[in-house]
C-alpha cells in the first residue's frame, strides 16, 4: 500500500501589492513498497520540521531514494542536500541546473507502480505534479496549484508564465484528484 505523509506544511505570504514576502513549499513523503520518495524538499527554514516529521513517521532521511522537484524554484528545493544519495527528477525546461538530476520529458512518466510524474505547466514551463494511486487519488501539485484558493476559485497561480496552460493543468489535476497537496498549504479534498 502506498502512503503519503506531509513532512512540512509550506506557506506563501504576500504584501498588499502581491509581492512575495515569504515562501516555503509543502514537502511530502510518498512511501511505496519499493521506494521512499520526497516531493519538494522545501526551504532551509522548514528543515527542522522535515527532520521532526521523519522521526515521528519512523523513516530515516538516508532511506529516501528518490526526490521529485515539481519545478526549479528555490523555495521547493533548498533542502535537496538532505538527500545526497537519492535520484533527483525534474521536468525539462527548468532554468535551474541540478547536477546529476534525471530530466523527465513528455506528458507522463511512471516513476513506479502507483506513482506518475505528470507535466502540468503554466506556473513555469517545467512544472510537473505527482499523481498517486493510494487509498484515494492524490496529486502533489507543486505550484500548478500553489494555494487551495487557486483550485476552488479556478484561477491560475498569481506567478505564471502562461495563464492558459496553467488553467489546463488545473483541469488535468481536477479530473484526477480526490485529494490535492498544494505547493503551499495543507492537503484538501476536491469535493467539499
Amino acid at each position: 500500500m502506498i502512503q503519503l505523509d506531509i513532512l512540512a506544511v509550506g506557506d506563501l505570504e504576500r504584501d498588499d501589492d502581491g509581492k512575495i514576502l515569504k515562501a516555503d513549499s509543502t514537502s511530502v513523503l510518498i512511501r511505496t513498497p519499493k521506494h521512499n520518495i520526497v516531493v519538494d524538499p522545501s526551504t532551509k527554514y522548514m528543515r527542522p520540521s522535515v527532520k521532526t516529521s521523519f522521526k515521528m513517521i519512523g523513516v530515516f532521511v538516508k532511506d529516501v531514494d528518490i526526490v521529485v522537484l515539481t519545478h526549479g524554484h528555490s523555495d521547493h528545493l533548498e533542502n535537496l542536500d538532505m538527500y545526497p544519495k537519492a535520484k533527483v527528477y525534474i521536468h525539462e525546461g527548468s532554468d535551474e541546473t541540478i547536477p546529476g538530476a534525471i530530466v523527465v520529458k513528455g506528458e507522463e512518466f511512471e516513476l513506479c507502480e502507483g506513482v506518475k510524474l505528470v507535466h502540468t505547466p503554466g506556473h513555469c514551463p517545467e512544472e510537473m505534479s505527482v499523481f498517486v494511486e493510494a487509498d484515494r487519488r492524490y496529486v502533489v501539485a507543486g505550484d500548478a496549484i500553489p494555494l487551495e484558493d487557486n483550485f476552488f476559485k479556478n484561477v491560475p497561480p498569481k506567478l505564471n508564465t502562461d495563464p492558459e496552460l496553467a488553467m489546463q493543468s488545473i483541469k488535468k489535476i481536477r479530473d484526477y484528484a480526490d485529494v490535492i497537496v498544494p505547493g503551499h498549504g495543507f492537503p484538501f479534498m476536491t469535493e467539499q
